[in-house]
Order: C-alpha cells, then sequence, then structure tokens
C-alpha cells in the first residue's frame, strides 16, 4: 500500500530510515508544532482544534515517557519532566491558558535543542 500524497510518502521514508537520536528531534519538532497550533486556537478561542492539539502533544509526550530506559536516573528525571509537562497540558486545555502551553513549549524547545547538540558532538567524535 503506497501513500498517495508524494509528501507523506517523503515523510514516511524519512522517519523509517532515521536513527534514534533523530527520530527524538523529530518527534520534539512535532511536539513544538502542535504546540504552536494549540496556541493559537487558543487565542482564537477555537476550542476543538486546540484540544486537537493539545491532545496530540501530550500524546508525543507519552511517547517520549514511554520510551525511556528507567534503568537510569536521567531517565527517570526526564520522566518527572515528561509527566509536568503533560500535567501543564491537561491544565490547559481545562482552563484554555497560553500561559501553560508556552512554559511547555519553551522547555520542549529547550529539549530539542540540547538533543541537536549532542548529537552534533557525538557525531564530531565518532
Amino acid at each position: 500500500m503506497g501513500l498517495a500524497n508524494p509528501y507523506l510518502q517523503y515523510q514516511h521514508n524519512a522517519v523509517q530510515s532515521a536513527n534514534p537520536g533523530d527520530l527524538v528531534i523529530m518527534l520534539f519538532d512535532g511536539l513544538i508544532k502542535y504546540l504552536k497550533i494549540a496556541i493559537n486556537a487558543i487565542e482564537e478561542n477555537d476550542i476543538s482544534n486546540s484540544n486537537n492539539a493539545l491532545v496530540r502533544s501530550q500524546d508525543i509526550i507519552d511517547y517520549l515517557n514511554n520510551t525511556l530506559d528507567m534503568q537510569f536516573e536521567l531517565s527517570r528525571n526526564l520522566s518527572s519532566l515528561y509527566d509536568f509537562m503533560k500535567g501543564q497540558l491537561i491544565s490547559a486545555n481545562i482552563k484554555k491558558e497560553t500561559e501553560l502551553v508556552e512554559e511547555v513549549l519553551g522547555l520542549a524547545a529547550e529539549m530539542r535543542d540540547t538533543w541537536r547538540q549532542a548529537l552534533q558532538l557525538a557525531k564530531t567524535q565518532e
């Protein structure tokens, strides 16, 4: 079964061929995209789209959280951070407050940038 849309086919191929580090960055890029959509939808009082974007954001956070290897302390710390982020998004969805989403957006952008730097450093040390 092929994908009719060439852009969707490209996206599918990019995900299938990406290494785990690049996949994490793609997930954070998606998270950031949906958080920005949620902020705009809340500001426009678009309840349906804000809910959809916030739920998609929570799904990405759940995926990131569920893929952690909990034998490491860093993973346990990240899990706590992901739980906090998801809690903020749930509150934002109930209260329709952009400030809570913006807080998570800042964390997500910082985490994505950290991953990017770590991958670049790892590539230079190969």
